[in-house]
């Protein structure tokens, strides 16, 4: 038996716990390093303290302990840093006053102790560097405590199970352990560290060292944990690390890059693609963008898509990666367990000993119900922006396939509406983006009985039928695309006819299985502007409500008006400000030429990022912003997560005003503005067809002058409107 959490909430005990002292720090001090289906999360001591944090491989812990002592005692932190590629961590500190063996003591501050950490193909590379600076010769008794519980995900999480498998009595070698565990799956999981020399004590659970470091002198002790042995040395992690970076690079690569003249400003573009790189894993299928460390380190399919739609102007080539990925996921049977239907996309995967017995519904999971047109609405999308009707030609038919499961869904309703209602208990409560059980509601609290229609998904379906209309006119389907130019007119009046609350000027959370309107003011009105759904008029009063003191907390946009009953700026989905959703209520403002207001959205976010050293978590506080004080975090949230790096660029693009049209091969530039105390902005080597051009924006007075640089690759017609 197993008593199952939300997917994308933690459990309390747990969440709690990472406040505690002993326990990993909050998520904005955690450091995180990952190498595709392998990461490392610890605090910044380098310590893994066993709560959330860990060694993880194929969503599986295989270390789940692993903390430093110089002379019996933690040494003492001078500062731990994040190279920019995201690809080196580095603790440094200095020791407190030791006694070594022989009685010798050792004043305080005179060793520097460098911990620095990377990983690379399934291994977690180490090396302690000890600097004595004192006039004589140190001998530093060092000591590594580690374990290996080989938990799964979602027992890390807070999953309880009644069984496991059979973990095996350690292997203690001369300069190794190994720890086996063999799943009730009946796969045999090993994890080994390795030391480049033998302890002078090496226990199942610790190694001790006596290091001696002549004055003036530097000594080395390299480590790694993997699952087979190898002999650590100085080689192999100088060259492992060195392929690590070169991964990296090439991954930053690729895409147009964006520079502006603030310095600062200029970090945090560098910091979010550096994410970016990090979260994007290379599967067969192309490169798709896992959405966050430490819970979510998988393809998603709702976080994948999103994360593409953010980067399509820069990257197509990462739409690309995610919807060839979906397609080859698309689910061809009806499942209550996997909540799957035909056609329809998956919303989620995982490798996990608990996922392969199907404790979980989670191995291949379908309980999105707005993957499927968020998926049609990229591949629309994509095609817009290259022009590439060769891969769209390829896609059709898993694209019609995922038109008929919406098309079939809404016969349902008689309205057109894609609703959910979880097949199995096992499965998702709630299948949208704000999944907490807690999420969809009524004005008074109640909870609505299914099914569920969501406002934000009923945007996704009109814009997927009309992006699907477009393409099948450009195959020369006429009557498929009349066929969906009218499901989306239809679903348009229908939005509006059951959804817009007069009396509040806004859109309704949601349709109960009732029909009765879940009148409630939330965040996800906002996306049916990013998709033109609503008319000019009731787009202007959302907008209004948005950038309200209700929702606008001075950093973004909350995921709730403050006047609804369950409003809690420390809550999951309830109050808190998630950065992908407040540039998605961006994008959808740009589009009704809300071009200031995407300003103001855009320097919050940037000031919110700069007091969390540069990175946008999953969410964080709705509390109302105060001067002088910075936003506050939300404990247990995932960093870095993909579409919240992504973030950044779609503020910058709403506000750029920036298109890049495939078919005409040229860009448009529409009523440009630039961030606030920024005063030029370029973007190199933007793909146009066959060319990379250079696009230069720069404030001269009240405006934003465009043009292209004459250092351009090529030439694109570039129309800019005032």
């Amino acid at each position: 038996m197993t008593t199952q959490l939300n997917e994308r909430q933690l459990d309390p005990a747990v969440a709690l716990a990472a406040l505690d002292e002993a326990a990993p720090r909050e998520p904005h001090r955690q450091f995180a390093l990952k190498h595709e289906d392998c990461f490392v999360v610890a605090d910044s001591y380098g310590d893994i303290r066993g709560t959330g944090d860990g060694f993880f491989r194929d969503d599986t812990r295989v270390l789940s302990r692993f903390r430093l002592f110089i002379g019996g005692r933690m040494p003492s932190l001078l500062g731990a840093s994040l190279s920019q590629d995201n690809i080196i961590f580095t603790a440094n500190f200095t020791n407190l006053a030791i006694v070594s063996p022989d009685g010798t003591e050792t004043a305080q501050g005179v060793v520097h102790i460098e911990r620095t950490r990377f990983v690379w193909q399934n291994r977690m590379f180490e090396r302690l560097a000890f600097t004595n600076y004192s006039a004589r010769d140190i001998v530093m008794p060092v000591r590594l405590d580690f374990g290996v519980d080989f938990r799964d995900m979602f027992e890390v999480r807070g999953t309880t199970r009644s069984r496991r498998g059979r973990s095996h009595e350690a292997l203690v070698g001369e300069d190794n352990v190994t720890f086996q565990y063999e799943g009730l799956d009946n796969v045999i999981r090993k994890s080994t560290i390795s030391f480049s020399r033998a302890p002078e004590v090496l226990r199942p659970d610790y190694a001790e060292f006596l290091v001696a470091v002549p004055k003036r002198d530097r000594k080395s002790l390299f480590l790694e944990v993997g699952d087979e042995y190898a002999v650590p040395n100085r080689e192999r992690f100088r060259a492992s690390a060195a392929r690590a970076r070169f991964a990296m690079r090439d991954k930053r690569r690729h895409g147009a890059t964006v520079h502006s003249s603030g310095r600062v400003f200029n970090d945090w573009l560098l910091r979010a693609r550096a994410d970016i790189a990090l979260l994007t894993t290379d599967l067969e299928t192309g490169p798709y963008p896992y959405a966050g460390i430490p819970w979510f380190s998988t393809a998603f399919g709702r976080d994948g898509v999103i994360s593409a739609l953010q980067m399509l102007w820069l990257n197509p080539a990462l739409a690309r990666g995610v919807l060839s990925f979906l397609a080859s996921h698309q689910s061809t049977e009806t499942s209550p367990f996997g909540d799957s239907e035909p056609g329809k996309i998956m919303h989620e995967t995982r490798k996990g000993e608990m996922a392969i017995l199907r404790e979980l519904p989670f191995g291949r999971y379908y309980g999105g119900v707005d993957t499927t047109p968020l998926y049609i609405y990229l591949a629309a999308r994509y095609a817009d922006r290259t022009g590439d009707m060769e891969f769209v030609n390829a896609m059709w038919p898993s694209l019609c396939a995922a038109a008929g499961w919406m098309e079939d869904v809404g016969k349902r309703n008689g309205h057109g509406f894609v609703t959910y209602s979880r097949a199995a208990s096992s499965g998702l409560s709630n299948q949208g983006w704000k999944d907490s059980a807690d999420a969809v509601f009524h004005a008074d609290g109640r909870i609505p009985p299914g099914p569920i229609a969501l406002v934000e998904v009923q945007g996704y379906v009109f814009a997927a039928y009309r992006g699907l209309a477009d393409l099948a006119r450009r195959r020369g389907e006429e009557e498929r695309a009349a066929h969906w130019t009218a499901m989306a007119e239809k679903l348009r009046a229908a939005v509006e006819e059951h959804f817009w609350m007069e009396d509040l000027g806004f859109y309704a959370l949601a349709i109960d299985g009732n029909g009765e309107q879940c009148a409630v003011r939330a965040s996800n009105a906002g996306h049916l502007l990013y998709v033109g759904l609503p008319s000019p008029e009731r787009a202007k009063s959302v907008a209004g409500n948005l950038l309200a003191g209700s929702f606008h907390s001075g950093w973004g946009v909350r995921t709730l008006a403050d006047g609804e009953v369950p409003f809690n700026p420390m809550s999951y989905h309830n109050g808190s400000v998630w950065p992908h959703d407040t540039a998605i209520c961006a994008a959808g403002l740009a589009r009704y030429h809300e071009r200031e207001s995407v300003v103001k959205l855009m320097s919050g976010m940037f000031e919110a990022a700069v007091h969390f050293n540069m990175r946008l978590p999953e969410l964080f506080c709705g509390f109302v912003r105060s001067t002088g004080e910075a936003p506050v975090a939300y404990p247990v949230a995932c960093l870095p997560q993909a579409w919240s790096a992504g973030s950044a660029f779609m503020l910058m693009q709403a506000c750029l005003g920036i298109h890049v049209d495939g078919w005409k091969k040229e860009i448009t530039v529409e009523r440009p503005r630039l961030p606030h105390g920024i005063d030029n902005l370029s973007i190199r080597h933007i793909q146009v067809g066959d060319v990379r051009v250079d696009i230069m924006f720069e404030r001269v007075r009240d405006r934003v002058a465009c043009y292209l640089d004459d250092r351009s690759e090529g030439l694109a017609p570039l129309v800019v409107r005032s």
